[in-house]
């Protein structure tokens, strides 16, 4: 799965990448998917001209959240045994991702998140306060402590496919992902990843504006849980 707004320059090689290990590795039974959120740019139609990727279109640009809502919501309606989120920036390594689906298949976990936070050479300082700081707020707020729970590299089974639902459309989800896995009473196991960043992938993300919005946002969505617990 992999969630792509504006990334028509870049996302034809992540799917190539793609591809071509799959191919290679003569994987069976697997579902490539782009949720396309609403693109202003080729996104669409670089995806297209890769035979046999999935592309749903969101008509409109809703968010982080309300794509990865969409591509959870096609593994379940599908019968998904296994999915794997990935970003369409170039960030994470298809090597990774493997990896990430290797863990999730052994049954020791219902989600697995690569973290980047285990090696952070090569990360700029203020992303690993970043992911760091949301790590730290997501455990003062939802009692959860994951090292990295602002990855975009994750794998669920088929348990948590079936019992996660959230409600953030925006970058809030990764904490109240974290928090939805908690009450389901899911397992959660991190595995080293290497990150890739360059100046296209530093310009993405989240913005200081956003950090404040989503901080309020969550915690918002806790006192109204508090009270109607």
């Amino acid at each position: 799965m992999i969630p792509a707004y504006n990334e028509g320059t870049v996302i034809g090689e992540v799917l190539d990448d793609l591809l071509k290990y799959i191919k290679k590795n003569r994987l069976k039974n697997v579902t490539v998917m782009v949720i396309n959120d609403g693109s202003k740019d080729n996104t669409a139609e670089v995806v297209k001209k890769r035979k046999g990727v999935v592309l749903i279109n969101h008509l409109l640009n809703s968010g982080a959240g309300a794509a990865a809502r969409t591509g959870l919501g096609f593994g379940r309606d599908n019968g998904f045994d296994y999915l794997v989120s990935m970003d369409a920036d170039g960030q994470h390594a298809t090597e990774d991702a493997a990896r990430v689906l290797a863990e999730i298949r052994k049954g020791q976990a219902d989600v697995v998140i690569g973290s980047r936070l285990a090696d952070v050479k090569g990360m700029p300082w203020y992303r690993v306060m970043l992911n760091k700081g949301g790590g730290l707020f997501t455990f003062l707020l939802f009692g959860i402590f994951v090292e990295d729970s602002q990855s975009g590299l994750r794998g669920y089974n088929r348990n948590a496919l079936q019992k996660l639902t959230f409600h953030s459309n925006n970058y809030t989800y990764n904490s109240e992902l974290m928090w939805r896995i908690k009450q389901n009473k899911l397992t959660i196991k991190e595995i080293p990843i290497k990150a890739i960043y360059s100046d296209y992938s530093m310009s993405k993300g989240q913005t200081n504006w956003e950090v404040i919005h989503i901080v309020r946002q969550l915690l918002k969505f806790r006192i109204l849980e508090f009270f109607n617990e």
